[in-house]
């Protein structure tokens, strides 16, 4: 699969991926499941397992939650090398989500930001997450070392993924994805980062 030479709106029409102009909607019947992918480089080893032992005061359904929220907010100030910054490589890694959307899962929404990415979807029968994310990030980390003519560890070896509960949450966690660009400055609205389900969904609203 090679779709790192195509544009933005060429994999729109290629990869499969109809929003039909409007958001999606929880449709109280599927599980989708929110997902973070974190470059190798994005947090320090020796924060994550401070946090870790620093949530263990916290009631154990919340302590996930917790560390999350941390991970988010640090994963914000672009720590590392940001290698998605690079506008070839972060083009490869969500024409690598959109190519198999439909085929593995649905596809509700992503962003690609410099140091991780955030997607929302809900698998097909016969794909577990483990399977889905071990080959994404194969695929992804073996494009990207090329891109960028290296041979060190792209991601990290731990991703987080939570259910969604319903669809407020549903709305809530889309909104998140989307927004994440605006909220750390890339952009001044969603539908302005050209590797975002925003932008998408914009251009195949306006049939571009």
């Amino acid at each position: 699969m090679d779709l790192t030479g195509t544009t933005n709106t060429e994999q729109l029409c290629v990869a499969g991926w109809h929003s039909r102009g409007y958001l999606p909607h929880f449709d109280g019947v599927s599980n989708p499941q929110f997902i973070t992918l974190h470059l190798a480089d994005s947090i320090p080893s020796r924060v994550v397992e401070r946090w870790q032992k620093q949530v263990t005061d916290i009631a154990e359904p919340e302590q996930e939650l917790a560390l999350r929220r941390r991970i988010e907010k640090y994963l914000d100030m672009g720590y590392g090398q940001c290698l998605l910054k690079d506008r070839r490589v972060a083009a490869m890694v969500q024409a690598s989500l959109l190519a198999f959307d439909s085929i593995r899962y649905k596809l509700f929404a992503w962003v690609i930001m410099p140091n991780h990415t955030h997607s929302l979807l809900t698998l097909n029968k016969g794909w577990s997450l483990a399977r889905l994310m071990h080959s994404h990030k194969s695929y992804t980390a073996h494009e990207a070392n090329r891109i960028l003519k290296r041979s060190r560890r792209f991601w990290m070896n731990e991703y987080f993924d939570r259910y969604i509960r319903n669809g407020e949450h549903f709305e809530n966690t889309l909104r998140y994805i989307e927004n994440n660009p605006v909220k750390v400055g890339l952009c001044s609205k969603p539908e302005d980062w050209p590797f975002s389900s925003a932008w998408f969904r914009k251009h195949e609203n306006l049939g571009t």
